[in-house]
């Protein structure tokens, strides 16, 4: 089955999943036999195919409801095989070349249950903690993220408790590998979680418009927190890498710009948020674009927010300020 749709814009989406990206849904049309929890387990392949027989062997004990693995343009040619070896599982296979996070929004929209499990494929084979009881414990929070512990090949503890700060008006995130249970963090860290899907899908999933893997991340989960939901960590939440823990690009950017737009710049006030005009000032410092798409910019991000200003229960600075009060 191939799904085929394009949008050619670049302001800011509206809508979940409104930049419809070509993709093909490769088996999964047969039931497991044993279901023990309500969970979709998405699994996000970057590694290549050299473990995955084991990961899905793996994770096909656990009694997920639903197995769908997500692969970039690269794997087409190796995934029909995996399909014919695991026909409970459903593989989506991307026709072009996009971000993970949007590869995460097609796979929210194919999933069908409540709750759903996202970890990166080299995840999967030691330390995999996730099980029916603690989708119980994590099902009556009613909470949009939960985020586990991870470590290192070599057993580091890495830092996942990540918060948000501005000095001298510049934003920065900061990480620490100590926490306590039910801890806020700002985002999940490579995006591995237990999430309500509902809330991923109201949130309006991760920007297309938004090039860096990084900043697209930053500017979703900051959104969440801005409309009010929460991401926590959980100590009992484990998983562990197997090969190198990959790196982030945190360049600042014109990615950087957008997400400054849409999330630093709305000012919350006592029940909705704008972005007051004189504003525009500050980002044109930052833009380094001439005024007309400055200006283009700037009144998207306007709109924008304004369609959504009832969305919002504070603003960037009260959210820095009061972090984990």
């Amino acid at each position: 089955m191939e799904k085929n749709a394009r949008i050619a814009m670049n302001t800011i989406p509206s809508i979940f999943n409104q930049h419809k990206i070509s993709y093909t849904v490769i088996g999964g049309t047969e039931n497991p036999k044993q279901i023990l929890m309500p969970v979709t387990c998405i699994v996000l392949s970057r590694s290549g195919r050299h473990y995955r027989t084991r990961v899905l062997e793996n994770l096909l004990q656990k009694g997920f409801e639903k197995i769908i693995s997500v692969n970039p343009e690269n794997e087409r040619k190796s995934v029909d095989s995996f399909a014919r070896h695991f026909p409970t599982v459903k593989f989506l296979v991307a026709l072009e070349n996009v971000s993970q996070g949007e590869l995460l929004n097609i796979a929210f929209s194919e999933s069908e249950t409540q709750y759903v499990l996202v970890v990166q494929e080299e995840m999967c084979l030691e330390k995999f903690s996730f099980d029916a009881s603690m989708f119980s414990k994590f099902m009556n929070k009613n909470q949009f993220c939960i985020a586990p512990r991870l470590f290192s090949d070599s057993s580091t503890k890495l830092p996942v408790a990540l918060f948000p700060s501005a000095r001298k008006s510049v934003f920065d995130v900061e990480a620490d590998s100590v926490f306590l249970d039910g801890q806020p963090t700002l985002y999940p860290a490579d995006y591995a979680g237990f999430y309500n899907r509902e809330k991923f899908i109201l949130l309006g999933g991760i920007d297309y418009t938004i090039s860096s893997e990084y900043w697209q991340k930053i500017d979703f989960f900051f959104r969440a927190w801005l409309w009010g939901e929460k991401i926590n960590l959980s100590t009992g939440f484990e998983f562990k890498y197997t090969g190198a823990v990959p790196e982030e690009n945190l360049t600042v950017d014109i990615s950087y710009l957008r997400f400054y737009l849409k999330n630093l710049l709305p000012a919350f006030l006592s029940d909705h948020a704008k972005i007051p005009w004189i504003s525009y000032f500050a980002f044109k410092l930052k833009s380094s674009c001439g005024f007309v798409e400055s200006m283009r910019q700037f009144k998207d991000a306007m709109r924008w927010t304004k369609e959504n200003q009832y969305r919002f229960k504070t603003d960037a600075v009260a959210l820095i300020e009061n972090w984990g009060k």
